[in-house]
């Protein structure tokens, strides 16, 4: 087989990029080692930056976004049993949130794929990307039950942290820059509808708690515990008990209650691997990088990734120039740092690590209260969350 870019896996950074390939007349292959109704159903992030939204109706998939995605102008942050509202529109000069499931973005891209894009390849296990560093990259791969070849001009990594893309960057080229926290979330699904129109960002002494949707009728929340716990170590009713501990207020706000119908614990951690290019192959969202969940960054890092190399290829084929794809590493890095930056920030203003001091407990209310009370701060909060300008 051959192509111009083979894109190993099919989450929503591989499949968007092939929409934006295909809609720039440039022919891709995409390989993915699930099968279409495992990818369907991945459950990951679920917050659309404004940027992202833009770039989904901009490539055609935006229709049932729009239809079914909710808008979201804000978050709320509770703290000391506290509530204040982060009006995005206002801070951002009219940027706002979507939530929409990663698992519907991969559904939209899918069928756009499959009705008018190039080859989707489901069950095809990439093993190897081999030549990297010259002009001919190739993947090696598995489907049917056979080896074969897809022969590239580009090789585009988007099959997660741990696919075979990053692994054909020699060690000797390569900084790793990471940090892993001594926490995680307890995620559930409820079938009952969210207690709040927004999210929820809560800080407590007892630890972290998220409130968010998945729709109307779904709710998606989370619990900080310590590292290592199994979730089903929290019967249903402690795990609501404890969401409605964090989440106490001085009003009568009240967390409604609905049966749990997934649960699961999502470790934390930071991770850049540096440079995000080596020859042809060029790396994007999770094999490059990995955020804390607590900003809301991952799928949207992914998307400005796929963005910056669709101009930066679409630009050499209508100029001959190869600045933007020489430059897609630092393009990339940059945004990537800004959005570790904020969602370290963020993790470390809401969560309480082991041990914590009282003096540190202060700090951490401090600086809750420079937000709720100062215009700079809350907007500085609601620009990095609505999103940071691709490329």
């Amino acid at each position: 087989m051959r192509t111009t870019v083979g894109i190993i896996g099919a989450g929503p950074a591989g499949l968007l990029l092939a929409r934006l390939l295909h809609n720039a007349g440039i022919d891709a292959v995409v390989l993915e080692s699930r099968d279409r109704s495992y990818v369907e159903r991945r459950q990951r992030a679920g917050i659309l930056e404004q940027g992202t939204a833009d770039v989904l109706r901009a490539a055609g998939a935006g229709e049932r976004m729009d239809r079914e995605g909710l808008r979201h102008d804000g978050i709320e942050l509770r703290f000391d049993r506290r509530r204040h509202r982060v009006d995005f529109p206002a801070l951002t000069g009219g940027r706002s949130v979507t939530v929409y499931a990663q698992t519907e973005v991969c559904k939209d891209l899918i069928a756009l794929q499959i009705r008018g894009g190039g080859p989707l390849l489901f069950e095809a296990e990439a093993l190897a990307v081999e030549d990297a560093g010259t002009d001919a990259p190739r993947i090696r791969f598995r489907h049917e039950g056979r080896e074969d070849v897809l022969e590239c001009a580009y090789v585009v990594g988007c099959d997660g942290f741990w696919g075979v893309a990053r692994k054909a960057i020699p060690s000797e080229l390569t900084q790793v820059f990471e940090r892993t926290y001594p926490f995680g979330w307890l995620g559930i699904l409820a079938d009952v509808p969210p207690s709040h129109d927004e999210l929820v960002y809560a800080r407590h002494d007892r630890g972290f708690a998220l409130l968010s949707m998945r729709s109307p009728s779904v709710s998606r929340l989370y619990l900080q515990v310590p590292d290592g716990t199994e979730a089903g170590a929290w019967s249903d009713e402690e795990i609501w008990d404890e969401l409605e501990r964090r989440f106490e207020t001085d009003d009568d706000w009240r967390l409604e209650r609905g049966p749990i119908t997934q649960k699961s614990v999502t470790p934390m951690r930071s991770y850049v691997h540096e440079p995000m290019r080596h020859g042809r192959l060029f790396l994007a969202g999770d094999a490059a990088h990995i955020v804390p969940p607590t900003g809301a960054k991952g799928l949207n890092l992914a998307v400005g990734d796929v963005v910056t190399f669709a101009r930066a290829l679409t630009h050499q084929q209508e100029t001959g120039s190869p600045a933007l794809l020489d430059a897609y590493s630092a393009t990339c890095l940059r945004r990537v740092w800004q959005a570790e930056r904020f969602s370290y920030d963020m993790t470390a203003l809401l969560h309480r690590a082991p041990g914590a001091t009282a003096f540190e407990d202060r700090l951490q209310l401090a600086r809750l209260e420079r937000i709720a009370s100062s215009r700079a701060a809350e907007t500085d909060l609601a620009e990095a969350y609505t999103g940071f300008p691709f490329g």
